[in-house]
C-alpha cells in the first residue's frame, strides 16, 4: 500500500502544479509613425487580445507626429473602455507624442515619458485648405471640450492640456511632469513597470485597481503580416510611387500593345493605390495634377515648346505630389518627402518623353513590309519593258508598267502600286 502511495505522489504533485493558474504577461504594444486606420486597427486588436488574456497591464509605447482624428478617437475610445489598465509610454529618448499622440497620452491610466522626449502641439488642423475664422473656432472648441472631458477625470492639468489644443503648446518631459500632464519620467519599459508596481490607479469609470506586477514578464504584440503590408502601403511616398507605377505601366501597355508585363504591373499598382486611398485620405486634385503632368510630358514630343511644356509638367507633378495626401501641412510625415519626390518626378518625365518619342518615331518611319513597302524600292527589269513587262523586286516577280521603254537587266524604281501591278521608272 505504501509502495503504491509513493508511486502516486509525483503524479499528484504534477497535477497540483498544473492546477495553479499561470500568471498573465504584461502586453507591450508599439505605435510609431503616423496614426491612421491601419495603426489604429492594430492597437485596438492588440488591446482586445490583452483583454482576452487577462493581462495585468498594457503598455502602449508611443512615438508619433500625429495623424487622423478619426483614428485617434478610435484608439482613445478603446483605451477608456478596456478592462485592462493602459499605460502610455512616450519613448525611447528622442520620441515625441505630438498632436493625436498628445491626446492619447494624457487620457491613459498611466502616462509616462522618457528623458529627452516631448509632447503637445495638438491644435486641430485641416487638410482641406484654409478654414475661415468661424470654422476654426468651432473645430478648436470641439477639440478643447473633448480633451477637457477626458483629462478632468484623470486628475491631470486641464488648463495646460487645453492650451496644447488651443495654442499648440508643447512640453518637454520635465515640463510635462512638473505640470501634472504625465505621472512619470522613466528610462524604459522595465523601469516603468517597477515604478508602477503596487500602485493603485483610478480607472476612467472611477474604479480603483492595484497593479500587482511583481515578477511579471512582458510580451510584445507586433503587427501581423497583413497589417504590416497595409501599414507599408499607407505611407505617402509609397502611395505616390504606386500612382506613378500605375500611370507608367498602363501608358507603356497602351503605347506598345502586347508587352503584357507593363500592363499587369500598372493594374496591380492601380489596385493597391485605390486600396491605400481608403486608409489615408487622398486629395483628387493632386491626382489630376499628376495626370496633367504626364500629358504635358507627352505633348512636349509633338509640340515645339522649347521645354516650356516639360517645365510645366515638372511643376504640376511636384504640386500634385505635395497635394496628394489630404492631411494637414503641419504634419510633415504625412507628405511625400523630397528625397523620393524629386528623383521620381525626373524619372517619370524622362520615361514619358522617351516612350512618346519612340511611338512618334515609329509612326513616322517609312513602311518596309507589305505592298506599301514596295514604293521607292529598286528593282531589276527581268524582261524588256516596252511600257509593260516583268521585274524582280525583293526577290519576287511582279508585272510592271514603265513610263518609258526599259531594256532587260536595267535598274528601275517603283513609284506606285496598283493592285498586282507596279508602276516604275528608269533609275537615274
Amino acid at each position: 500500500m505504501l509502495h503504491r502511495m509513493k508511486t502516486f505522489v509525483p503524479l499528484i504533485a504534477v497535477c497540483a502544479l498544473g492546477a495553479v493558474p499561470a500568471r498573465s504577461e504584461i502586453v507591450v504594444v508599439e505605435l510609431t509613425g503616423v496614426v491612421h486606420a491601419v495603426s489604429a486597427g492594430y492597437v485596438v486588436h492588440a488591446l482586445d487580445r490583452a483583454e482576452e488574456a487577462n493581462a495585468p497591464l498594457i503598455i502602449l509605447r508611443l512615438d508619433t507626429p500625429g495623424g487622423l482624428d478619426t483614428s485617434m478617437r478610435q484608439i482613445i475610445d478603446k483605451m477608456l473602455n478596456c478592462r485592462v489598465p493602459v499605460a502610455v509610454f512616450v519613448g525611447p529618448s528622442g520620441a515625441r507624442a505630438a498632436s493625436a499622440g498628445f491626446l492619447i497620452t494624457v487620457v491613459a491610466d498611466v502616462a509616462a515619458m522618457a528623458p529627452g522626449t516631448n509632447m503637445g502641439a495638438a491644435h486641430p488642423v485641416s487638410g482641406m485648405g484654409e478654414m475661415d475664422e468661424t470654422m476654426k473656432m468651432k473645430v478648436a472648441s470641439d477639440a478643447a471640450a473633448y480633451i477637457r472631458s477626458k483629462v478632468e477625470r484623470r486628475g491631470r492639468n486641464v488648463e495646460l492640456a487645453e492650451k496644447a489644443v488651443i495654442e499648440s503648446k508643447s512640453f518637454t518631459d520635465q515640463e510635462a511632469l512638473d505640470s501634472n500632464l504625465v505621472d512619470l519620467v522613466v528610462q524604459d519599459v522595465s523601469e516603468l513597470i517597477r515604478a508602477v508596481d503596487g500602485r493603485t490607479i483610478t480607472r476612467f469609470d472611477g474604479t480603483k485597481v492595484k497593479l500587482d506586477l511583481q515578477g511579471q514578464s512582458t510580451r510584445e504584440l507586433r503587427m501581423d503580416w497583413h497589417q504590416a503590408i497595409l501599414s507599408t502601403i499607407a505611407r505617402p511616398e509609397i502611395l505616390f510611387l504606386l500612382l506613378l507605377g500605375a500611370l507608367a505601366g498602363l501608358g507603356t501597355e497602351i503605347s506598345h500593345p502586347g508587352l503584357i508585363f507593363p500592363g499587369v504591373i500598372g493594374v496591380l499598382c492601380l489596385i493597391l493605390f485605390l486600396f491605400a486611398s481608403q486608409i489615408i485620405p487622398i486629395n483628387w486634385a493632386g491626382v489630376l495634377l499628376i495626370v496633367l503632368a504626364i500629358g504635358l510630358f507627352a505633348a512636349e514630343v509633338k509640340v515645339a515648346s522649347y521645354g516650356l511644356l516639360t517645365i510645366g509638367g515638372l511643376v504640376a507633378m511636384v504640386l500634385g505630389a505635395m497635394m496628394l495626401i489630404d492631411t494637414p501641412a503641419e504634419i510633415p510625415d504625412l507628405r511625400v518627402p523630397l528625397r523620393v519626390l524629386l528623383p521620381a518626378v525626373v524619372a517619370t518625365a524622362a520615361w514619358t518623353i522617351l516612350l512618346v518619342s519612340l511611338v512618334v518615331r515609329s509612326q513616322n518611319r517609312k513602311a518596309t513590309t507589305g505592298v506599301s513597302g514596295l514604293v521607292d524600292q529598286v528593282a531589276e527589269a527581268e524582261t524588256e519593258l516596252s511600257l509593260e513587262g516583268w521585274i524582280i523586286v525583293q526577290g519576287e516577280r511582279w508585272r510592271a508598267l514603265a513610263d518609258a521603254p526599259v531594256a532587260a537587266g536595267e535598274k528601275v524604281v517603283v513609284t506606285a502600286v496598283e493592285g498586282l501591278t507596279l508602276h516604275v521608272r528608269r533609275r537615274e
